[in-house]
């Protein structure tokens, strides 16, 4: 099996996977407990938060969370005030502002052009003094699309509102923009460890808690860290950082070469120039999707987001730029990173572009 959905999960670093073992066989320890053996576990746990936050910005605290999911919903569930985002977020930023509208928040949700970019004269129409909070994605999980983050913090800046970045797919991969408040990340993106995530929050930015308890991890997260998933965490998260010049190198040239393998028949979804290469994602005239899956059976890649996998909806993120439904429904997205091989790539694409060459040859 190759292995090509890099933007749904990571394979798990090996030194991420050596952090962990011994806390998952002997450690234990509560690490909020004061005998040794937590004190043992939390400092462990203070380790790893050194070295997550060594890849964000400055002046700020980071807080463990169970993923991504969690921190943005208490980021944007813990604020006050109008919030403005993108109609290319995550679902898990578009669904937790649906529902604070129903409770009455008034929420604003910015176009993008047909590159996937938000035009930044409507966001300044749109973020003006009273807003509550600005979210945005820094790389879209979908399309790979890099959104200009430093330019929208300076307006949300400008506007009094707190600026909320997912960098969940470019954290370690380029920098997080240092004029960001809020910032999600999750491990398993990064080499790392699934049930882990993190909200860093910038000094003063007060947030009201998602959940209540014991207030573990300040600035008010409620429940027991794992210091086997804290450790995985910190060591992908200082690999990111030793291996960032490699890993972006590597990931360029295998874009360049499937590209030149796909050629003109196939286009690319989103901007080019503003993009994450290890994002691919494209489409093909008349392509059935789910009979090339079925035909490369041996490849790991997406029919659009898999977040949205099952749900029988075609992906929110190619309407938005403007896609059909149909156009929607003939892409696909190969996703790949530190372990894919340019054999194994260009492999899968060979695979991926005959297949597709004989059904449209069958049709």
């Amino acid at each position: 099996m190759t292995y090509l959905d890099y933007q749904a999960t990571t394979p798990l670093a090996p030194e991420a996977l050596a952090a962990m073992i011994p806390w998952l066989r002997d450690g234990h320890a509560n690490p909020h407990s004061p005998h040794r053996e937590g004190r043992r576990a939390r400092a462990a746990v203070e380790v790893a938060r050194d070295r997550v936050a060594a890849l964000l910005p400055r002046g700020g605290r980071v807080a463990f969370t169970s993923g991504a999911t969690e921190a943005l919903n208490w980021a944007i569930k813990g604020t006050t005030g109008p919030i403005v985002t993108v109609a290319t977020e995550h679902a898990a930023v578009l669904d937790t502002v649906a529902a604070e509208a129903a409770l009455g928040r008034t929420v604003t949700v910015l176009p993008v052009r047909a590159d996937g970019l938000i035009d930044l004269e409507a966001a300044r129409t749109a973020i003006v003094p009273g807003t509550g909070l600005v979210a945005a994605m820094l790389v879209n999980n979908e399309i790979g699309v890099v959104q200009p983050i430093a330019a929208l913090a300076d307006i949300a800046q400008a506007a009094g509102a707190a600026m909320l970045c997912d960098a969940v797919q470019g954290y370690g991969r380029m920098p997080v923009p240092e004029g960001c408040d809020l910032v999600a990340i999750s491990a398993h993106k990064v080499y790392g460890p699934k049930g882990i995530g993190a909200l860093w929050v910038r000094h003063g930015v007060e947030l009201a808690p998602l959940m209540h308890g014991g207030g573990q991890e300040a600035p008010g997260r409620s429940g027991t860290l794992s210091p086997a998933l804290c450790a995985g965490f910190g060591v992908a998260a200082a690999l990111m950082r030793d291996r960032q010049s490699a890993d972006m190198s590597a990931v360029d040239r295998m874009w360049q070469a499937a590209l030149g393998r796909l050629g003109p028949i196939w286009m690319v979804n989103g901007s080019i120039e503003a993009r994450y290469h290890g994002n691919l994602n494209i489409r093909r005239d008349g392509l059935d999707v789910n009979r090339l899956m079925s035909l490369c059976r041996d490849i790991a890649f997406s029919a659009g987001s898999a977040c949205a996998s099952g749900s029988g909806r075609s992906s929110h993120v190619l309407r938005a730029i403007g896609l059909t439904e149909t156009e929607a429904r003939t892409s696909v997205r190969i996703g790949f990173g530190r372990y894919t091989t340019p054999a194994d790539l260009g492999a899968a694409m060979e695979m991926i572009a005959a297949a597709a060459d004989a059904q449209r040859r069958g049709a």
